[in-house]
């Protein structure tokens, strides 16, 4: 049954170098707009949910230019507000072979969203529109301002009974020096409040700080994910393992964690086109399957489908229908549909 799935997040414009030049030998750059919830709720639209954008867009030209890409991309804006001055933007430069791809932050922590003021958002309105609210690490890690908005949010959620995703995403730049000593009180908390977590064995290593004396990472995950969901009270736990061949490939494994038990996707090996966003088109298809009520053995293989489709579309948002990851999931893809 379709579901009304928010995001609460920044929305960020992207500046692509064309082909795989540096930027220092580029004279161009294509411009498109994302951000974790950005490609969370299109992905969830286009699974038949509506997908919903709790966010502050700037009042000028480059704010009505996202405004009208996130409704191209069939994102509900009405929870969105429009304040401030400036977008946050990184520039993408493409990798190839051992060259790995670059992504350089610019403006960030003076965009609309992340100088938004306490009391701007009306979340008790809000809680009673939606069914699914998805918050992400990288928001957390933005300011003090923004983590109590989050966390606010997130507890307004909670009491009205809908249902909390938290995906870890931690990023060692944005936490400064004190890294996860900083961040593990705020995971913590976010935890506390979560049903579903994105996450691996690497998170709760470094994130939270607990210890293995395992060295195989499936063996790490096997132990450390069933200490984090009792600990946490989570009812479910997914994340993948990914594997870069040396024919630069890449092999992508999804795990979810639920009811005590573990379910693993098939490794898919595929070819990479554009790998920013992948990992939040997997986010959706566990979300959507736990919204629809699939078995978990399902789940994950649609998750890692759809994870594994969002590597061969140009940009960060899913483009993948349910009808196009149901069919990579049963079918060999590849050929010309006719």
């Amino acid at each position: 049954m379709p579901k009304n799935v928010a995001a609460f997040g920044e929305v960020m414009m992207r500046l692509q170098v064309p082909g795989y030049k540096l930027l220092s030998q580029g004279s161009t750059l294509n411009y498109s707009f994302s951000g974790t919830g950005v490609n969370v709720t299109a992905a969830l639209a286009r699974f038949g949910h509506t997908g919903l954008l709790v966010s502050t867009l700037p009042e000028n030209p480059i704010g009505d230019a996202a405004l009208s890409y996130l409704q191209k991309l069939g994102i509900t804006t009405s929870f969105i507000r429009r304040d401030g001055k400036y977008v946050g933007m990184y520039v993408l430069e493409n990798g190839f072979g051992a060259r790995p791809s670059r992504v350089t932050y610019t403006n960030r922590l003076e965009s609309s969203f992340n100088t938004t003021a306490e009391g701007t958002y009306d979340f008790n309105a809000i809680v009673k529109q939606v069914d699914v609210v998805h918050f992400c690490g990288i928001t957390l890690a933005m300011n003090d301002t923004v983590r109590h908005l989050m966390k606010t949010l997130a507890k307004a959620v909670k009491e009205n009974g809908g249902t909390i995703v938290f995906d870890c995403n931690y990023r060692p730049s944005l936490w400064g020096e004190a890294g996860y000593i900083k961040a593990k009180p705020h995971y913590e908390e976010m935890l506390q409040l979560a049903d579903i977590v994105m996450m691996n064995e690497m998170d709760a290593q470094f994130v939270l700080n607990l210890k293995t004396e395992k060295n195989d990472r499936s063996e790490q995950l096997k132990e450390l994910i069933p200490i984090v969901a009792k600990t946490y009270n989570i009812s479910v736990i997914a994340g993948t393992h990914r594997t870069i061949n040396g024919d630069n490939t890449h092999s992508l494994q999804g795990f979810i964690f639920k009811n005590q038990a573990f379910h693993f996707s098939k490794t898919l090996s595929f070819s990479v086109y554009d790998r920013i966003g992948a990992g939040d088109a997997y986010s959706s298809g566990i979300i959507h399957g736990e919204m629809e009520g699939f078995p978990p053995e399902k789940t994950v293989e649609f998750a890692a489908a759809a994870g594994m489709l969002a590597h061969t579309i140009a940009g960060d948002t899913p483009m993948s229908t349910e009808k196009d990851i149901l069919r990579a999931i049963t079918e060999s893809v590849g050929d010309i549909e006719r």
